[in-house]
């Protein structure tokens, strides 16, 4: 069974988006979905509308543009997950997953699928839009460096934003690469998920610790590859990360 929501708007947060931006928005729910358009036009942001998931992947397949994508988990014919991985396959527009209710399994599923972040239903436009800057933000390129780090068979090169392994490309989401440049920014120095949360998702992010955790997850498994086993990126219980030789 769809569960609903609703939305509330609480009036234009006083800081207008790029009338550039370009968001796609899936959502089943036609009430819904039109109190959001209205909501995020307000903010300045052009809004296109899925209602499905195959309208999703076809809006995906016709316009490679999109700078936001905001994906409900519910929708009539698949999963958001199943949206989210095929997405993945060949883009790594920004993600925001919808889920109608705080739990940890949507949640988990949701980023391990790719997404970079998640907001609960009921949706509130305010806090959305903040969540929709705040992720644009972070998807900009910082500004150019030469500055380049060597991890065992990793090579990180913040000037093109690449990330080989042994030679190879690593295939990593914005939001992954910037997590692993301020983990090698650090150099051997622990990060704590505070830290990681506040350098890479923003001071006004409103969401909690789990959302550094399955990145971290992620963004192991792509540069460690089967058998290293955590050689890399460490854990330290309770405290935090960090990346060594």
């Amino acid at each position: 069974m769809n569960q609903r929501a609703s939305v509330a708007s609480e009036g234009r947060s006083g800081i207008l988006a790029d009338v550039n931006r370009h968001l796609l928005l899936v959502e089943d729910d036609a009430r819904v979905r039109r109190v959001l358009t209205l909501a995020l036009e307000r903010e300045g942001y052009a809004v296109t509308e899925a209602s499905t998931a195959q309208d999703a992947l076809e809006a995906m397949s016709a316009t490679r543009g999109y700078d936001v994508v905001l994906l409900d988990i519910m929708l009539p014919d698949d999963d958001g997950f199943a949206v989210c991985r095929a997405i993945r396959k060949h883009s790594d527009v920004p993600i925001i997953m919808v889920t109608a209710r705080d739990d940890s399994h949507d949640v988990v599923a949701g980023l391990e699928a790719g997404a970079d972040d998640y907001i609960t239903k009921p949706l509130i436009a305010k806090e959305l839009a903040a969540r929709i800057r705040a992720l644009l933000r972070r998807s900009q390129p910082k500004p150019s460096t030469d500055d380049r780090y060597e991890v065992g068979e990793l090579v990180i090169d913040l000037g093109t934003a690449e990330v080989t392994r042994a030679g190879r490309p690593v295939n990593l989401t914005r939001t992954e690469f910037r997590l692993l440049a301020e983990l090698a920014q650090a150099g051997h120095s622990l990060c704590s998920r505070e830290q990681l949360l506040e350098k890479v998702w923003g001071y006004d992010y409103f969401g909690d610790s789990r959302i550094v955790d399955v990145h971290i997850s992620r963004l192991r498994a792509k540069i460690e590859g089967d058998d290293d086993q955590s050689r890399h990126l460490v854990t330290v219980r309770g405290m935090g990360y960090r990346l060594v030789d």
